[in-house]
Order: C-alpha cells, then structure tokens, then sequence
C-alpha cells in the first residue's frame, strides 16, 4: 500500500465522534471479513446484477464521464460502468481489501480495459487532484468506520450537478417484519462488517440538497437512493474532471473501507423493486 493521499482528514465525524482508533479497529475488520469472502464472492455476482445495473442507470452516464465506484469490491460494477461512459470515459474504484483489489486488478486484465484504475483506500479519506461527474457505492456505505465522513467525503469528490447512487442493505423500517431487526443486525455485522452506528441514508439526507429513494427491496432492507451534487456547491478540489479525466495522485492508495458488493446479505434479488419513490425511509 503506497503513502496516504494527500487531503485526508482525521477520521471524527458524524457517526458519534469516530476516534481514530475506533476508525482503524473497524477497518482492520472489514479487511479481514472482505479478504474472506473475496473467493466466494462469483458466486452471488450474478444474484444482485440486475439490483446493480439498475443503480449504475439512475447515475445517467454519458460517454467521456469521469466515475468513481466506491467499495468496488471484485469489479462487478466494471462492465455496465464502461459501457455507459466509453473509451472516452475514466473510471476510478477503491476498496480495503486488499484481495478485492487484486480480484478487481485480475478483471481488468483479463478484460484488457485500459481507462479503469484501482486503488487500496479508505473511502472516508482517499483524495484525488480532480472531481468526478458521478459516483456509486453497492452494499458499501453500510460498512464504512464513519458513514457521514464517507458520504461527505464523495459529496466533496463530486463536481457540481455531480450525481451519487448508492445501492445498501438496513433494517426495516416499519411494519410487522421488523420483529427480524435483531437478527438482521447481528447477521449483517457478522457477515459484512455492517456498522450500526451509521444511517446511511440520514447521511445521505443532511449531506446532499437533492435526495430521492428511487427502489426498494425485500419489506425495505434493500434501497436504492440517488442524490445530487447541487450546482452552485463547491467540493474544494480544482474544477475540470470532464475536461481531464486523468486522476492525480498515487496509483496505489486505495479505497474505500473495505467492501465489495455485499454477495446474498438476505435480499432476494429476485423480488421486484417497489416503483414508487420514497423520501421517509
């Protein structure tokens, strides 16, 4: 793993006051629960495929666009992300693991794509000299040491107008099947490192002017969300991610704290989508 990107912060945010060494205890536990299931992941892959492609859609990529696919896991977000943006588009992913990003690594070089850089990051701190035009995160926010960081980290990433998606896993909300939160809780932690500490989509909800609940999944422990960068907002990094995609910064200083696509944490990806949009999760 290189040296820390230039621009990290200290890691005490909003998911009550994360000191550092609670920041580091967590992401040496993603590390080890993601290194774990990097070998079984391929075989859920194809399980949550169409839930994922459904998010990378409500990002409306265009051809040139500078994407940045946090918690990438083994790269399963890759293939529709490049399609959408072409050979004249950038994408850049981060994960901890260090087995996902050498997995996300193996794909790209199998599939010979040449505009697809991976980084070892946290996702709460990982800087870049440019902004992105759009970002997604499937079954990553969830597991972050700091959820609000990481949500404010990506906001500061975006250009303004900048799209972010994300695709997660919670407790229900309401309604007689939220008997099952105790054990939804205890399975997500063991399973993906789920951090209880931190509401994904209340951060979601205070971070970013623009928020929409665009699905949901399984009585709503599945959701997709889609937020926007508003356009008079200033991230503090230098303008120009459509003019120069190219990404500043060491190769190798990864990502986000160490998630993938979460593979089968109890969504049947096989139920529909609730086409109505909620904003009251």
């Amino acid at each position: 793993m290189g040296s820390e990107p230039t621009g990290s912060r200290d890691a005490t945010g909003a998911d009550g006051d994360v000191s550092n060494a609670e920041r580091e205890a967590h992401l040496e536990r993603s590390r080890k629960v993601w290194n774990r299931w990097s070998d079984w992941y391929a075989m859920s892959e194809r399980d949550f495929e169409p839930i994922r492609e459904a998010a990378i859609d409500h990002l409306d990529l265009r051809p040139g666009d500078l994407v940045l696919d946090v918690g990438c896991g083994p790269g399963v977000n890759f293939e529709p992300i490049l399609r959408a943006i072409g050979e004249d588009g950038r994408l850049v992913a981060v994960d901890y693991s260090p087995a996902m990003v050498a997995k996300a690594r193996d794909r790209i070089d199998r599939q010979g794509w040449e505009n697809v850089e991976v980084r070892r990051a946290d996702a709460t701190t990982v800087a870049f000299d440019e902004r992105f035009d759009a970002a997604v995160a499937t079954l990553s926010m969830s597991v972050m040491p700091d959820v609000r960081l990481a949500v404010e980290n990506v906001h500061r990433l975006l250009v303004p107008g900048g799209s972010f998606v994300v695709f997660d896993l919670g407790v229900v909300s309401a309604g007689p099947a939220r008997v099952a939160n105790p054990f939804l809780r205890w399975f997500l932690r063991w399973y993906a490192n789920w951090n209880p500490d931190g509401d994904v989509d209340e951060s979601l909800r205070a971070v970013f002017d623009e928020r929409e609940t665009v699905a949901t999944y399984a009585a709503g422990i599945g959701y997709t969300v889609r937020c926007r960068k508003a356009l008079d907002q200033d991230g503090g990094v230098d303008a120009g991610a459509r003019d120069d995609p190219g990404v500043g910064g060491d190769p190798d200083v990864g990502v986000d704290p160490g998630v993938g696509d979460d593979p089968d944490v109890g969504v049947d990806p096989g139920i529909d989508a609730d086409s109505t949009a909620r904003d009251d999760r």
